[in-house]
């Protein structure tokens, strides 16, 4: 499911039916089981959500939360168009790379600790998926906000059951 939390981003900047096609696609690649949702909305948003689940008061590019099936992403809006700007690809584009990022981190990659799995494991599915340059790659060339997405412990996963609904937010 994708939410674009329209009063906190631009109307119609972003396709909310081609993103879910995508998603869908994404997932099955990134090999996802159960549901996904994934949440587009304001950089507040995300920040509040950073620093309530991994106690980090600053806005960050996408967030991950795996479930036991599944799990939920969270896309800041303004770092995803910033980024699209600055590397030259559409803000569809730019959401898709943050979206796959996020996938992969579901299915339990953490680029900061698997020795360039998960830098492969993108890689390979960008360009199945004809992206431009993913998220790890441009953090290599510190041309992108870092990735706040990390696969917690299971321990963590217990205490963080997934993004809080819609309306708490």
């Amino acid at each position: 499911m994708i939410i674009v939390d329209r009063k906190d981003t631009k109307p119609d900047a972003v396709n909310p039916v081609a993103l879910q096609r995508f998603a869908r696609r994404a997932q099955t690649m990134a090999r996802v089981k159960g549901d996904v949702a994934v949440l587009v909305t304001s950089r507040l948003k995300v920040k509040a959500l950073n620093r309530r689940f991994r106690h980090k008061d600053k806005p960050t590019d996408v967030l991950s939360f795996p479930r036991q099936q599944g799990g939920d992403i969270a896309i800041c809006f303004e770092i995803a168009r910033q980024n699209a700007l600055r590397l030259g690809h559409s803000l569809t584009d730019e959401i898709k790379i943050l979206m796959l990022h996020g996938m992969l981190h579901l299915a339990g990659y953490d680029h900061e600790t698997d020795s360039g799995q998960m830098a492969r494991a993108e890689a390979r599915l960008r360009a199945r998926l004809k992206l431009p340059p993913s998220l790890i790659q441009r953090n290599g060339r510190e041309e992108s906000v870092p990735s706040g997405s990390r696969k917690p412990s299971a321990a963590a996963r217990k205490k963080r059951p997934g993004l809080p609904s819609r309306k708490t937010l």
